[in-house]
């Protein structure tokens, strides 16, 4: 039998002092790794000329570097243990969402892992997921334990909990380590560092897309993971699986963040409920969630009310939104979901 293939996915924007160190390893992996695709979403940094040079530079006579670039050379050759490497440069940002769609689009493997050029992996990380996957078939997504790379004691996250009031977070985030060695089933895994089976990648696509591409960035994760279990998939996590974390958009403080940043977060949760919350339990929704959302529109409302203009791009978007909701609701109802 042969092995399955595994291609890793990293979008990059201004990513280049991250970059180089999750890319050693990635080709540190005592497991295979057939494909890397990093789609630099107009990074101003050099992200784009650093990882040429790299690449170029410990690879030169086995990796095969191929780049829309037509001015890139590619090398020769190739081995059978060095991935190739894909580098598509888009000419302006096109979130993260949309970039990891492209990165996708372009692969045919059997397992496909999101990675944040911020986060580095053990070299076991890809062999004992690869592993989970193979033991259980109904295993659509997996993650490691992601741990703070400040503070490797601490948890960054061991995947996706939501709460009945629709609000996801992290597991254990900040956490200590020693707390979380137990492997299992959960609701979903971080985007940060997230392993999809292509099957699932397949069946629970919209009109083409694994993430939604509407939500720009930020939980669209969330978004796949609620959708994947509408479907019937399981996401697992692995205690023994490592990563470690940069996680700096996250310690900034709510104060250090775009209106731009904040925006789209915000509004996202609601489109995700929109589409994937079932016409029964919606009500009940609500009822759990309202305590949240007078306490959080009331503080918007005084210290932030430029955050109410994300409502533009619900309304905007309504027809896609009420299209996908169709979609995903029949198809979780067929399921028996």
């Amino acid at each position: 039998m042969n092995p399955k293939t595994v291609s890793v996915h990293i979008v990059t924007y201004n990513s280049a002092d991250d970059i180089i160190e999750c890319l050693s390893a990635v080709l540190a992996q005592d497991y295979p790794v057939k494909k890397i695709v990093i789609v630099d979403n107009a990074s101003t940094d050099g992200s784009a000329d650093k990882v040429r040079a790299f690449y170029h530079q410990i690879h030169s006579n086995s990796a095969k570097v191929v780049s829309t670039d037509s001015q890139v050379p590619s090398s020769a050759g190739g081995s059978t243990r060095t991935p190739s490497l894909v580098l598509l440069e888009n000419e302006h940002n096109t979130g993260f969402a949309p970039a990891h769609n492209q990165a996708i689009a372009g692969t045919n493997t059997d397992y496909v892992l999101v990675l944040n050029p911020d986060l580095t992996l053990a070299p076991d990380y890809i062999s004992r997921l690869v592993a989970r996957f193979e033991a259980n078939p109904l295993i659509g997504s997996a993650t490691g334990k992601l741990l703070l790379r400040a503070d490797h004691s601490l948890v960054d996250s061991t995947g996706l909990r939501m709460n009945k009031a629709r609000r996801a977070f992290d597991r254990g985030a900040g956490e200590s380590a020693d707390l979380w060695k137990e492997s299992g089933v959960v609701f979903g895994v971080s985007g940060a560092a997230a392993m999809y089976s292509r099957r699932m990648i397949e069946e629970i696509s919209v009109e083409g897309e694994f993430f939604d591409a509407d939500f720009f960035a930020y939980k669209e994760d969330v978004d796949v993971a609620w959708r994947a279990g509408l479907f019937g998939w399981q996401a697992y996590y692995d205690a023994e699986a490592i990563g470690y974390h940069e996680r700096g958009w996250k310690t900034s403080g709510r104060s250090g963040k775009a209106m731009f940043i904040k925006r789209i977060s915000y509004i996202n949760r609601y489109k995700m409920i929109y589409k994937n919350e079932s016409s029964r339990r919606l009500l009940l929704t609500l009822l759990y969630s309202l305590p949240y959302e007078i306490a959080a529109h009331g503080y918007s409302l005084l210290k932030e009310p430029k955050l109410m203009g994300a409502w533009s791009s619900f309304f905007s978007q309504w027809t896609a939104l009420k299209r996908k909701r169709r979609y995903i609701q029949e198809k979780a109802k067929r399921q028996g979901l």
